[in-house]
């Protein structure tokens, strides 16, 4: 009867989770034989067969599963596929499949690092190595993504390691308790990772993994100042050269344009938020103030506390994870501009339109967007910059500059002035671009054309939904 209560239940929770194919990954789950049919012995009068699965022997069946799928054939099996049924239905199955094939080091397991690791874990990330040299202290679990009391005084990367093994065991997890400099850079970065997450607090340690990283060639994205921060509408996403309002990027971009000639190139994730509150004072055992670095575990790390608000560092953490496994799927999101025009430049933008058409076409009538949707265009479409030059180049009051010269015009003339159909240009390049057929620039330029037509279409599928 237990057996039979068993099976039962297994049913449900496949019928909860509103397929097929749920009920045989949990049955499967279960049982690594397989799941088999048979009809009942117990009062033979009803007849009926019964889907049923024996139990597992003490859970040993998830141990037994670490390590036994290749990355680049995880979305084969059939526990992981439904367990990532979720992420295929978003990115596709291709899509998907490149991230469960990547390998992905994440550097700093702190209240930033656990949560980006954590996220892509169940992400399907199908290798992670995981580095910290520090312990989960109990003052951490106010932002720790997975570590409890009983972790206190584990280290982090083991800590992580021990959690996501029950979470998505086909996962190749290492773990190294290191600390990442000159003399471990080479075992930490080696391996051809498809993307490394700087998650450190430390300025020496996150300029020479930064300067690393360029010189190896290394995909890399790198978190800045989470703490004292309470405003998560405030978190971006931008080039290290944008970020502002933050006392460690400032002096991350500052020591590496001195130290190793990196002038920017690399994203970084930044609160545009004033720190709410400085580094707490550092005190003794006696309880009078001391000089901090006479109690340094390590050489140039913090030991002065600063305050942290725990959800502002796991949203930087997700926000991470959610940024590489969208690279790592190629599917393209384009973050919010920094900086952004407000309400009055939309509509001097929706108004220059209006009367280029005028002007060019003697009417205005084929405008099919309205200032919400030339806020659309110009922002998410073209952020904010001509579409002749999408590089990161003005920033902050050189930005602001840039605005008074943009104007949108029609991609292709034949067709209404409508959101998949209007480009972000310079006077001066509007100018020339209606001197111009699409083919001359589809064969004159053809890498702007292919991009061009490319964002448009991504338009074009917005507002289909």
């Amino acid at each position: 009867m237990k057996e039979k209560a068993k099976c039962l239940a297994l049913i449900g929770a496949g019928v909860l989770l509103g397929s097929v194919g749920a009920t045989v990954a949990l049955l499967k789950l279960l049982n690594p034989r397989g799941a088999t049919l048979h009809s009942s012995n117990e009062g033979k009068s009803n007849g009926k067969t019964v889907l049923c699965a024996p139990a597992s022997e003490n859970g040993s069946f998830l141990k037994e599963r670490m390590h036994e799928v290749d990355p680049a054939d995880l979305l084969k099996d059939d526990i992981v596929s439904e367990q990532l049924t979720r992420n295929i239905q978003f990115f596709g199955f291709d899509a998907q499949q490149k991230v469960t094939a990547s390998y992905v080091v994440v550097i700093g397991l702190g209240g930033v690092g656990s949560h980006a690791a954590s996220m892509l874990l169940r992400s399907g990330v199908g290798r992670l190595l995981l580095v910290d040299f520090d312990q989960v202290s109990l003052s951490s679990l106010n932002r720790h993504a997975v570590a409890t009391r009983t972790d206190v005084g584990t280290p982090k990367a083991l800590c992580l390691k021990n959690h996501f093994s029950s979470i998505y065991p086909e996962c190749h997890i290492d773990a190294k308790v290191l600390l990442y400099d000159d003399s471990s850079e080479e075992e930490i970065l080696s391996g051809d990772p498809d993307f490394v997450l700087d998650c450190i607090d430390n300025i020496d340690t996150k300029v020479a993994l930064l300067a690393a990283c360029v010189r190896r060639g290394l995909k890399v994205l790198s978190a800045t100042g989470a703490g004292a921060r309470a405003d998560p509408t405030r978190i971006r996403v931008a080039d290290l050269r944008e970020s502002t309002n933050d006392p460690l990027s400032r002096s991350v971009r500052q020591r590496l344009r001195r130290d190793h000639g990196i002038e920017g190139g690399i994203p970084v994730v930044f609160s545009l938020e004033k720190p709410k509150a400085k580094l707490l004072p550092f005190k003794g055992p006696n309880g009078d103030e001391e000089k901090p670095s006479d109690y340094q575990v390590v050489p140039g790390f913090r030991v002065r506390i600063i305050p942290v608000l725990g959800t502002i560092p796991a949203i930087f953490g997700q926000i991470m994870a959610s940024y590489v496994v969208t690279q790592l799927a190629e599917f393209h999101v384009h973050m919010e501009p920094i900086v952004n025009f407000d309400t009055d430049h939309y509509g001097v933008l929706h108004q220059r339109l209006i009367e280029h058409e005028e002007l060019i076409y003697g009417t205005s009538i084929n405008v099919q967007v309205d200032v919400e949707e030339v806020m659309y265009v110009a922002k998410e479409l073209w952020h904010c910059r001509s579409a002749r030059d999408q590089a990161t180049k003005e920033v902050g009051r050189g930005m602001w500059r840039s605005v008074n010269e943009l104007m949108l015009v029609r991609w292709d003339r034949s067709k209404p002035a409508s959101a998949w159909n209007l480009i972000l240009l310079k006077f001066t390049e509007a100018d020339e671009h209606e001197s111009n057929t699409l083919e001359d620039i589809e064969i004159n330029e053809p890498e702007f054309f292919r991009r061009v037509t490319s964002t448009l279409k991504r338009a074009e599928l917005d507002f289909s939904l």
